[in-house]
């Protein structure tokens, strides 16, 4: 729970699972694999990913130019294309979605990481820019159960994007360490992933 969950929309099992692979033991972990648009909607719905790596060319009706549509209109996570396709036209209708990121294929495990940090804090940070600071005693007003002064700093890194290895190297604690903090929180919260922590803390501070 304590990791970032990224759904992965590929119709090529091989590359899918190659994704799959190059998140493995990062500080992602895959929420689920969609091989077709469809089923990527599904997904979506079903499971909750903190954010999305979306093929453009599927086997179905729904492209991933759909898909992402469908995010910017229903869920507004982070999402980043990584394609083959990378002709003008087919530019034109992606960037008209305003991907966080577009990796052209072949691709690499840094790039793809660095990629999916890069747009998931981009995405936290305009996304909190009209919410005030978070505040220790509001934040705890606005939950189920008090936070602690350590709980509340890990949630204060993660709010502003920061993925769970920066977070406990800034923070000088092992990850296993802020992976408990990070579950109690979620716990004391009522939430069970970064996405809803995050709603949750700008739902606080705006009451």
């Amino acid at each position: 729970m304590s990791k970032l969950r990224i759904l992965i929309v590929e119709d090529e099992p091989l590359i899918a699972e190659s994704i799959a692979m190059h998140l493995a033991n990062t500080g992602f972990m895959v929420s689920g694999i969609a091989y077709d648009g469809d089923e990527a909607l599904h997904e979506l719905q079903a499971n909750s990913p903190d954010a999305a790596i979306l093929d453009i060319n599927l086997e179905s009706g729904t492209d991933g130019i759909d898909v992402a549509q469908f995010i910017n209109q229903h869920l507004q996570i982070p999402f980043i294309y990584l394609t083959s396709y990378s002709d003008n036209s087919v530019m034109q209708r992606a960037k008209a979605t305003s991907p966080a990121g577009y990796i052209v294929k072949p691709f690499n495990k840094k790039t793809l990481v660095a990629t999916l940090e890069i747009a998931i804090s981009n995405h936290t940070q305009l996304s909190n820019r009209h919410v005030p600071n978070l505040n220790f005693e509001k934040v705890n007003q606005g939950i189920p159960l008090p936070l602690s002064h350590r709980e509340f700093e890990v949630l204060q890194h993660l709010y502003e994007g920061k993925t769970n290895q920066q977070t406990a190297d800034l923070l000088f604690i092992s990850l296993n360490t802020l992976k408990r903090h990070i579950n109690n929180a979620y716990f004391k919260m009522d939430v069970g992933s970064r996405t809803a922590a995050i709603v949750r803390l700008r739902e606080a501070m705006l009451k």
